[in-house]
């Protein structure tokens, strides 16, 4: 049972998924919001059966599961709706992570939170590390890997806190502009400090 959670961000294209892998494959147990995010609303599921109940059956799909495009239409341009749903959901999200966090057997766990400052989920953690990278290659990745606009991206890190913001909150930083090679090593220096920290806390 691991009481030591570390909160891990970074902001898109960050490599936060790469950085959380290296820390499961040295017998870390992650725990990410965005997977628990689409548990929630999953099939025959509590958030979903609320969702349905407010919005009504065009929010799903042919086979039961949500249509998350229907959904984004509703509350696209509609705060109050839009707050309707994080006021359902962000606590849901809340308790299943902390119980996934609860029954993880490594001395520590991560919890791999893209808006871990934005919602309060700091809040939750013993101490956050964020993945660092400039805004230019972060645009750049971020192009390259999902295809989209610079545009579009431009919108996405101006939705999420500032650069300067999460650097001031961070207990740990990871700076992400190199080799796999050289973040591989500073996973591990950071495992052996959380394993230390963890065993003492």
């Amino acid at each position: 049972m691991a009481d030591y959670i570390v909160g891990l961000t970074g902001g898109i294209g960050s490599g936060k998924t790469t950085v959380a892998n290296l820390f499961a494959d040295l017998g870390i147990t992650l725990v990410d919001a965005d997977i628990v995010a689409r548990e929630v609303v999953s099939k025959d599921s509590h958030g979903l059966n609320a969702i349905v109940n407010h919005f009504g059956n065009s929010v799903l799909l042919d086979d039961g599961n949500l249509d998350r495009a229907a959904l984004r239409e509703l509350i696209f341009n509609n705060d109050e709706q839009r707050l309707w749903i994080n006021n359902l959901l962000h606590p849901l999200i809340r308790q299943t992570m902390l119980k996934n966090c609860k029954e993880a057997q490594s001395n520590y766990v991560i919890m791999v939170a893209p808006l871990l400052f934005e919602n309060g989920l700091d809040r939750l953690v013993q101490r956050t590390l964020l993945v660092d990278i400039s805004p230019e290659l972060q645009q750049q990745r971020t192009i390259h890997r999902d295809r989209v606009s610079a545009e579009q991206v431009k919108n996405i890190i101006g939705s999420q806190a500032s650069r300067a913001e999460k650097l001031s909150k961070a207990d740990d930083v990871i700076d992400n502009q190199g080799e796999i090679s050289a973040l591989k090593c500073k996973v591990s220096a950071l495992n052996t400090l959380y394993l230390k920290l963890s065993s003492s806390a």
